[in-house]
């Protein structure tokens, strides 16, 4: 999840702000985004990353009341139950030794 959503989600705002996507798809939001100065880039990274946060921590926090209420539900990672281990999956994301700190190539925090 950290570098296939996480990662890529922050790469894609990356290749956007710095003007260096050859998608033609992109190339008028990256002549709008040229406009900005870079601190208005760099919080606009910011919020990318952020929303990406919450929406991991959301998206978590529901599988894990999922998993909770439904026995026929597993979250393994590597073959343990990880809703078991965890006394909160959706908070696994965060700290110096969360997931994203030890799997994303961004760190814990951007």
């Amino acid at each position: 999840m950290v570098k296939n959503l996480r990662d890529k989600g922050i790469g894609n705002a990356e290749t956007l702000l710095s003007n260096t996507s050859k998608a033609p798809s992109n190339l008028k939001l990256q002549t709008e985004i040229n406009q900005f100065n870079e601190s208005q880039k760099e919080l606009i990274k910011e919020i990318v990353v952020k929303s990406i946060d919450v929406a991991i921590h959301d998206f978590l926090f529901s599988l894990q009341k999922l998993a909770n209420f439904e026995n026929n539900i597993q979250i393994t990672v590597n073959g343990e139950n990880i809703v078991e281990l965890s006394d909160g999956i959706h908070g696994e994301s965060y700290s110096e030794n969360g997931w994203n700190a030890k799997f994303s190539e961004y760190g814990a925090k951007e």
